[in-house]
């Protein structure tokens, strides 16, 4: 009989190699700025378009930041009520619309191979570490997808909150989604 809280399930990675790339998110973040800074070839087209998703995706995520109190209550309205990974799923479609405002396949590649090495590996080390502090979690974890999303029965109880929205600092993701597009826009400029 498994644990109580705990998720039982094959891993896909080796937790060595998960908690090694896991440290690599942020420093991973610093190598896809300098990337699209290189690599891209945005015109006006391509702005627009990926403009409009990228900022799905930022506004996924903060959603989610306003839903989370980080290790201390499980997560379950708003976006958590359709997805356990909200935030990783923004930041999915976020990097997704900022390589087609880029114009590069090449980028949009980078970054799938990136989220599967490096942010994917996170989330299974997350899964396993709010498993064992969340009451719920693994029943959490049975009716609720990873990644992908399901149409919620509901969106829970609690409402999105701009205190918790501050407090996981999540205007830091739109000041780097800001100055992102101000670089893309400058480069599609700087072309014509």
């Amino acid at each position: 009989m498994p644990e109580i809280g705990v998720i039982s399930r094959r891993h896909w990675f080796p937790k060595a190699y998960a908690d090694r790339v896991a440290k690599l998110r942020v420093p991973a973040g610093f190598v896809m700025v300098a990337a699209f800074a290189w690599f891209s070839h945005p015109d006006l087209n391509s702005l627009v378009a990926g403009t409009v998703l990228s900022a799905c995706g930022l506004a996924l995520r903060a959603w989610a930041a306003g839903h989370l109190s980080k290790n201390q209550r499980l997560a379950v309205s708003g976006p958590y009520s359709a997805t356990r990974n909200p935030l990783y799923l923004g930041t999915l479609i976020t990097a997704l619309g900022l390589a087609a405002a880029a114009r590069s396949l090449g980028l949009a590649a980078l970054f799938a191979v990136l989220f599967a090495l490096v942010y994917l590996p996170a989330i299974e080390l997350e899964e396993q570490h709010l498993s064992a502090i969340l009451p719920g979690y693994a029943d959490f974890a049975r009716r609720v997808p990873l990644l992908v999303p399901r149409w919620p029965e509901n969106l829970g109880p609690h409402q999105f909150s701009a205190a918790l929205y501050r407090k996981n600092r999540e205007y830091e993701a739109l000041a780097g989604w800001l100055a992102g597009l101000a670089l893309l826009a400058a480069k599609a400029i700087w072309r014509t």
